[in-house]
């Protein structure tokens, strides 16, 4: 637990390096790391393999706030290697950097969800005689945080949790959390459930959870935008996490990094003998489950929300990066491809599990290397 406490703290003061929501990758003295030797023997090792060829100039990218604190700790690395490029991430939610992507705007998108078939055909219009296509890059498990005092260890399932979101259990008290947690001391405390307010894959991928698991309990379809009535809202990742970390009763869905050491994280009731703890590893084992559902080079996931894994955690996420497999502009086609090979190689990969997200399995991410290698 220590750990995995220094690693959320990590991810956080990470996260912290953005300014305005954006982050930028330049030659700036802020990219040294602590100590001012210039990086640590694995950061050291880790740019020697990155490959800069003609990458330069600016690389404007904007969408998932999942993969945000990913994508800080990547570029602590690659910006000492390539100092030539300045890439701007924009943490907007997966729907605005979509949106973003298609309008010209971005040189690639983060996203929680693969693109849908319609959106693939939209993208032939800002893909020159090509389309858009997903690679997944970045794993991990979707915690949900609670904020109980005196009540360090919850167990919820599906069903209730389903329930608790949808306005159907109002108080931490219920008898139906309380039939899955005898030893502890609920409150009669009114639950403030927090969903996202932006449109977010997290949120897709969460209630992807609730439908596949609970389908009973869970009667509304999933999607980017939150479709049940009642609960409270924040904008992206950080806002859901801020407001459960200061509202007494409150609870929310967010990528383990955004959890906090002051954040509390469920353990899920699964088929599993005991309660599935939401780690790196726990998600890792349900990820590897997941199957390549895209066509071509498009490697679009399906991910198992009910895994067979003994200890799986069902409550995952992957983020892609969106760009055109051909067609992509001139100007910024060697950084990106500079960018996007580092982040897919072992080195990158190695960098998740660091920050509380999962490495994409490996005979995936090879399929990664391999269409990055052929963008044009």
């Amino acid at each position: 637990m220590k750990l995995q406490r220094k690693n959320r703290l990590r991810a956080l003061s990470l996260g912290a390096i953005a300014v305005s929501g954006a982050l930028a990758l330049t030659a700036c003295g802020s990219d040294d790391t602590s100590g001012g030797s210039g990086g640590s023997g694995k950061e050291s090792a880790a740019n020697a393999n990155i490959k800069c060829d003609d990458a330069k100039g600016q690389l404007a990218a904007s969408g998932s706030s999942a993969q945000k604190n990913a994508i800080d700790a990547w570029r602590k690395v690659y910006s000492t290697a390539c100092k030539d490029v300045q890439l701007n991430y924009n943490p907007t939610g997966s729907g605005a950097g979509i949106t973003a992507f298609m309008q010209g705007q971005t040189a690639f998108a983060g996203s929680d969800s693969a693109l849908k078939p319609e959106e693939i055909e939209a993208s032939k219009k800002v893909c020159q005689n090509s389309q858009a296509i997903d690679l997944p890059m970045v794993g991990g498990p979707i915690a949900v945080g609670y904020n109980v005092p005196g009540v360090d260890n919850l167990v919820l399932d599906a069903a209730t949790l389903a329930k608790i979101f949808d306005d159907k259990i109002k108080t931490w008290d219920d008898e139906a959390i309380q039939k899955l947690n005898p030893d502890a001391k609920l409150p009669g405390t009114k639950i403030q459930a927090f969903h996202r307010s932006d449109e977010s894959g997290t949120t897709d991928n969460f209630t992807k959870y609730l439908k596949g698991a609970a389908p009973s309990a869970w009667s509304h379809e999933p999607g980017k935008s939150w479709q049940a009535k009642g609960g409270q809202s924040a904008n992206g990742s950080s806002g859901v996490a801020g407001q459960v970390k200061q509202t007494e009763g409150a609870i929310s869905y967010f990528e383990l990094s955004y959890a906090s050491d002051g954040i509390n994280t469920v353990d899920l009731k699964t088929d599993a003998k005991e309660p599935v703890k939401a780690t790196v590893d726990n998600a890792s084992k349900a990820i590897s489950e997941a199957k390549v559902v895209g066509k071509g080079n498009d490697l679009a996931l399906e991910l198992n929300y009910k895994p067979t894994a003994e200890g799986a955690y069902p409550i995952t996420l992957v983020t892609y990066e969106v760009l055109c497999e051909k067609g992509n502009k001139a100007e910024t086609l060697a950084a990106t491809k500079s960018f996007l090979t580092y982040i897919a190689s072992e080195d990158g990969q190695n960098v998740l599990k660091e920050n509380d997200y999962a490495p994409i399995p490996a005979e995936i991410i090879s399929k990664v290397r391999t269409t990055v290698a052929g963008l044009s």
